[in-house]
């Protein structure tokens, strides 16, 4: 068999790859665009994915030999996952290994903005910091605050249950309410404007999809209270991000807490970026040595799977499997 990898993974990965067949790796440094996508996976039976990769009808329509697309992400908004079903294709993913690691970076950021933790990190480097300051770097306690988290699925939860460790108040937004998490995380449920309105922190837990799209908005910013701060290790596309800078400027909110950004990498010159109480990691929710091997191991067990007959651990779309 023939596998195409479309970036350089952790070789806990590549070799189960390279166990099972030929292995073509793009190595370069920046993803690779179209065409070098298709050239790297032409004529390939698998092809393992990041988030950072498009793949559409047309790109299987140029790759007519791939049978499966495995994407070393739990999201797959870069995924149409419509034509791939279309055309047989099976789409896997790699949920649960990341769970714990995204949730300690979601609270990361939650205690580094609050604690205004690189900004005194940044005066000290600068020698900016000369005494002990009485009303210097205050922010807003975490112990005892409300958090309000939107989307409590596996990764939502395990942020609730770090705060409990805070002793936080731990509200909720989802389609449906989840009674026995609720229970088992003493979290209440809110619809959307009054959980905005209750918290003080708020974190986004939500895929990417056409209803989560833009979903903190300028409308939903201005609900907020303004001593809150927004942390989102989801998608950079669910917050607008105009909406966002302008409810820094005018006070709406506090400070802001972000893993991803829209666009992704922001402009080096980008305001967000000059703003004192805003923090950007460049997309690092799942980086842990731990977390990355366990990914790319999931990602090629879920390519080889298919390609050998089998269930793979984590398809979107079974229905492909069974199919002459």
């Amino acid at each position: 068999m023939r596998i195409a990898v479309s970036r350089v993974i952790p070789e806990a990965g590549l070799d189960l790859l390279r166990q099972a067949g030929d292995v073509a790796v793009w190595e370069g440094e920046l993803p690779p665009s179209r065409e070098e996508l298709v050239r790297l996976a032409e004529g390939a039976d698998g092809l393992l994915t990041l988030l950072t990769e498009r793949v559409d009808g047309d790109l299987l329509d140029r790759l007519p030999s791939v049978r499966v697309v495995s994407n070393m992400a739990v999201g797959f908004d870069n995924i149409d996952v419509a034509a791939c079903t279309a055309r047989g294709v099976a789409v896997c993913t790699t949920p649960d290994v990341l769970t714990e690691t995204t949730a300690d970076l979601a609270f990361g950021l939650l205690l580094a903005v609050a604690r205004r933790i690189p900004e005194g990190h940044n005066a000290v480097l600068a020698g900016a910091w000369r005494t002990w300051e009485p009303m210097g770097y205050l922010g807003p306690d975490v112990h005892g605050a409300t958090l309000g988290i939107i989307g409590l699925g596996r990764i939502g939860q395990a942020v609730a249950r770090r705060a409990r460790g805070f002793d936080m108040r731990i509200l909720y937004h989802a389609p449906r309410r989840r009674p026995e998490v609720e229970e088992e995380l003493g979290a209440e449920w809110r619809e959307l404007d009054a959980l905005l309105a209750e918290s003080d922190f708020v974190s986004l837990h939500v895929p990417l999809t056409e209803q989560t799209r833009g979903m903190i908005g300028r409308e939903q910013l201005q609900r907020m209270r303004r001593g809150a701060v927004l942390i989102n290790t989801a998608r950079g596309p669910v917050v607008q991000t105009d909406a966002l800078l302008e409810a820094l400027e005018q006070g709406w909110i506090w400070a802001a807490g972000l893993d991803v950004t829209d666009p992704e990498p922001l402009p080096a010159d980008h305001p967000l970026l000059r703003h004192p109480r805003v923090v950007v990691t460049p997309h690092i929710a799942s980086a842990s040595f731990t977390t990355r091997n366990r990914m790319a191991e999931l990602a090629a067990r879920n390519l080889l799977a298919v390609l050998r007959g089998e269930t793979p651990p984590r398809c979107l779309n079974p229905e492909v499997l069974n199919r002459d």
